[in-house]
């Protein structure tokens, strides 16, 4: 070959290169280009072009007739133009109407996976009213809607279906006496990457789900950073909008935007799967330093139950540098989503496809924060999130075809199941009768009783009974706002003695000289209604001497205040660290933690189900003018699980640094949580110091960390509290820290109840006042009460926990056996 010939094919090689280099920037500009592409604005006289898109009249030339099977020709017009969408007004000036079943067929070039978009705007005509209108809608074989009456505002609703003929159709079937109407109509071909064949079920846990034989309904398209994306700023003319609004506690997120650095080249996602707007923006979990922070951030969805859905977790770390790598879980409904997801490469876009089933609840909840490595900082980001209910083996989408209605609503139940079930709403009528009749003379004996209590009188007319969130059985714990008013000498701040994420708590004097600790709701704050009323019902149903005893409630005017007795020394944390009260001895410290252990105790044990406190910490221990503990704070109580059930699974709720983190990475909640966070405060109890403290250095913020590391290395004594040093002895230390160990092991089944971390504490108050004197071989023998009170009786706990008799004298014979 010539050297001429060489250089016009060298030549002729760079002039290619050059041009598909060309092509290859020029192609992302010019956006998707869908095989088949079908958008239509019904009834109107004109096409009309929205961004870079044209949606065709259905009236002119150029609409293809064939394509439109209808008995009649129906145009409508609105009255008004003050419509306002992600798509502009335009499209719902207009509307064609559907007396009778009508199509529409399609034909397909492609085959796949099409979006098919049903745009609807129910204004009002002269002779139509849309909003009236009850019709259904099929494709495919496919139910999507079924005897649906569109609301009041503008509902785009979008359906995904994998296409495998050559035509598509549309059937709409008004429902008798109606009619059907559509504004607009987008039908288009989609990338083949968009969807997996098959989906990995989280429950059921492991199965998997085949897309391709389904159609999906779009639920939820969210962006998070609370920014929305139009439907011209995505690829696929998708609608995303901001997550803000369902988030469970805005304030643990930083809202983050960064477009530049989101990079395709880097990471597996693509700008079909979700365009640069959703990467570029993201929701960071963002806990304050306070340690009063929940740990995850959620967020919560409405759903259909009886449904499986598919969702799409979108991630791309656009935070400022940090040498750290970003790794942390995801959880979607109490379940794993995403064990480890690890944001290694900046912006890099990602994503995690999962599967669903929501039987009864009907809500997806999604949740990012810290794995389970306990040193770990909680982190985690999330950029986008895409709900899309699949249809279900009925090929319905309907809520009318839920798994769940069609058990219960069936009309082929057989005969003895419609006898059995006759026959037992007879008795359970007779059941409701009874208990109707009981409660009224109940209610009537106890009015009678009530109106000689001043304190516990419901001021007002009977209609503010009838407005309270409670029950008339708590009725008599009502107080006036005025009466609190003047108790507080109108919210005084020279009464404040505390303030925590609620608002403040006052110390108050009733009429009757008796005094009070009043904890009022901050509207700005908000405590939350749930909260109160939990608190309530909690505090009203048991009394203990190691639990703050209610006084009563006020919930007029939109106050949530709820009384208790006033506790003279304030909370435990403030003895402990960050004031300047005088420091407890190791003595004052194990009474403390006994006191707390029984009233935890008695929550576990002393009724029917346990009572899981959820908040055990030392701000939540109070202390009485002798130091008696008590425990306080039932606003994120929970009622444990039945007794065929091991956990009950809700989202974590609790302070950072207590949390259990079996439940905080199962999100399965179980009494052992309590005794986790009752094992921080053993610690906090034992140094003297905060559970988290940025000030120290990096090997000892962390308390749990801290002591663990220092009993390992045999040097406990060095973080001690330095005012128990002269005090405390080798002995009960031991016996202490060991306790405290155990109650913190990872997993739950591993920790001690708390009657058996009770029992142990005992021990040790009764090893260190051994210490402090000779023993006595008279103690035992002069009280025999204490050494015949059996093992039973305690672990089931007394309702007045064992009438306030201490424990210290059952272990005496026990210690003195050691030390003989």
């Amino acid at each position: 070959m010539s050297l001429l010939h060489l250089n016009i094919e060298m030549k002729l090689y760079q002039i290619i290169s050059l041009v598909l280099s060309i092509l290859c920037l020029v192609y992302p500009l010019l956006g998707y280009v869908p095989d088949d592409n079908y958008l239509i604005n019904c009834g109107s006289l004109n096409d009309t072009t929205i961004g870079d898109r044209v949606f065709m009249a259905d009236t002119t030339n150029n609409f293809d007739s064939s394509v439109l099977s209808t008995p009649e020709t129906i145009l409508v017009s609105a009255n008004s133009s003050s419509v306002s969408s992600t798509y502009g007004s335009i499209l719902y000036q207009t509307a064609r109407i559907l007396k009778g079943p009508s199509n529409y067929k399609f034909p397909i070039k492609k085959n796949g996976w099409h979006f098919v978009r049903f745009h609807f705007s129910p204004f009002h005509h002269d002779v139509y009213n849309l909003k009236s209108a009850i019709f259904s809608v099929s494709a495919q074989n496919y139910t999507l809607l079924k005897n649906v009456q569109p609301g009041n505002s503008v509902e785009v609703k979008e359906y995904s279906l994998n296409v495998t003929s050559n035509s598509l159709v549309l059937d709409f079937t008004p429902s008798a006496s109606s009619f059907a109407f559509l504004n607009a109509l987008e039908v288009f071909s989609i990338p083949d990457e968009l969807f997996p064949s098959t989906i990995k079920m989280i429950d059921p846990q492991g199965e998997l789900e085949t897309l391709e034989s389904r159609a999906l309904e779009t639920v939820m398209r969210i962006n998070m950073g609370n920014v929305s994306v139009s439907p011209h700023d995505d690829t696929l003319w998708r609608s995303w909008v901001p997550d803000l609004s369902y988030m469970a506690n805005a304030n643990l997120v930083q809202l983050l935007r960064n477009n530049a650095v989101v990079n395709y080249t880097e990471g597996a996602s693509t700008e079909y799967i979700a365009p640069l707007s959703v990467y570029g923006t993201a929701s960071r979990l963002h806990p304050s330093g306070d340690g009063e922070s929940l740990v995850n951030a959620t967020w919560s969805f409405d759903v259909d139950p009886g449904f499986s859905y598919f969702v799409r977790l979108h991630f791309c770390d656009i935070s400022p540098p940090d040498p750290n790598i970003m790794i942390f879980s995801v959880f979607l409904n109490s379940k794993y989503a995403d064990r480890t997801v690890n944001l290694s490469i900046a912006g890099a876009p990602i994503y995690r496809d999962v599967g669903t089933t929501i039987n009864t609840d009907p809500k997806i909840n999604i949740s990012i924060g810290r794995t389970g490595v306990l040193s770990t900082v909680p982190d985690g980001l999330l950029n986008g999130v895409e709900i899309m209910k699949i249809s279900n083996l009925d090929s319905s989408l309907d809520t009318a075809d839920s798994r769940i209605q069609a058990l219960t609503t069936s009309s082929k139940m057989k005969p003895w199941i419609i006898v059995i079930s006759s026959v037992g709403a007879i008795v359970v009528a007779l059941i409701l009768g009874f208990l109707i009749v009981f409660v009224f003379r109940r209610n009537k004996k106890a009015n009678m009783v009530h109106t000689t209590q001043e304190h516990f009188t419901t001021y007002g007319k009977d209609n503010s009974l009838e407005t309270s969130m409670f029950s008339r059985s708590k009725m008599s714990y009502r107080f006036p706002f005025a009466e609190i008013k003047e108790a507080t000498d109108d919210f005084s701040e020279s009464l404040i003695i505390g303030i925590g994420g609620f608002g403040k708590v006052y110390k108050g004097v009733l009429r009757d000289g008796t005094e009070v600790a009043v904890k009022r709701g901050s509207s700005q704050l908000d405590q939350g209604i749930e909260e109160f009323r939990t608190e309530i019902e909690m505090l009203s149903k048991f009394r203990h001497r190691h639990l703050v005893s209610f006084i009563g409630y006020c919930d007029e005017n939109n106050e949530t205040i709820i009384i208790y007795e006033y506790m003279e020394n304030g909370t435990l944390k403030n003895h402990l660290y960050g004031s300047n009260l005088p420091k407890l001895s190791w003595k004052q410290r194990l009474e403390i933690c006994i006191g707390s252990a029984r009233g935890l105790h008695y929550l576990h044990t002393g009724s029917d189900k346990a009572i899981i406190h959820r908040d055990v910490k030392s701000a939540n221990i109070l202390l009485d003018s002798l130091f008696l503990a008590k425990v306080a704070d039932f606003g994120l109580s929970k009622t444990g699980p039945d007794m065929d059930k091991t956990h009950v699974s809700t989202a974590v709720k609790g302070s950072f640094g207590y949390l259990d983190p079996e439940y905080l990475i199962r999100q399965q909640l179980t009494e052992k949580s309590d005794v986790y966070s009752f094992g921080v405060v053993m610690f906090e109890i034992l140094c003297g110091r905060a559970v988290i403290d940025p000030s120290l250095p990096r090997e000892m913020v962390n308390l749990v960390e801290c002591v663990l590391n220092s009993s390992k290395k045999g040097e406990l004594e060095k973080i001690v509290d330095p005012h128990l040093l002269e005090d405390i002895k080798h002995e009960s230390l031991v016996k202490f820290a060991e306790t405290a160990e155990k109650c913190l092991a990872e997993s739950g089944v591993d920790r001690p109840t708390m009657g058996d971390v009770l029992w142990n504490l005992e021990y040790a108050l009764q090893q260190y006042i051994n210490d402090k004197r000779p023993p006595s071989n008279n103690d035992v023998e002069n009280n025999p009460t204490f050494t015949s009170l059996s093992t039973t009786e305690f672990s089931m706990g007394s309702v007045d926990d064992l009438a306030g008799v201490s424990m210290s004298k059952v272990f005496s014979e026990m210690v003195r056996s050691e030390i003989a």
